[in-house]
């Protein structure tokens, strides 16, 4: 064998080798982060505040909207005892006035107590 025959013999493992080295190179690059998707973003986020936020002054409208109706009711309930307290009263100038919901005197206008 001549010398370029045993020169190219010799060299050709190192050439494999650094092409090998070459192509594993860039893929070694690549790997030094690591990127996990959670499908959460800045505007997930964003979203699911604003609709926790609706959420929560929805709930305090309702809350109010329920202690109105349950003063409404208390309300109505009370005039309708009162009315009648007014109607088997044993006072006979006594009478209901649906309009204030107060019991009273025929004569005087004044509310009866009972």
């Amino acid at each position: 064998m001549n010398k370029a025959g045993q020169l190219l013999t010799s060299l050709l493992p190192v050439a494999l080798l650094a092409s090998a080295v070459a192509f594993s190179a860039p893929a070694l690059s690549k790997t030094d982060k690591l990127i996990i998707e959670s499908g959460d973003s800045a505007q997930s986020r964003q979203n699911a505040a604003m609709d926790k936020e609706q959420w929560n002054d929805t709930r305090s409208l309702r809350n109010k909207v329920n202690k109105r109706v349950e003063k409404e009711w208390d309300k109505e309930d009370a005039a309708f005892d009162a009315r009648d307290r007014c109607l088997k009263s044993a006072n006979v100038n006594a009478y209901w006035e649906p309009n204030t919901l107060r019991c009273l005197d025929r004569n005087t206008g004044r509310q009866i107590a009972q």
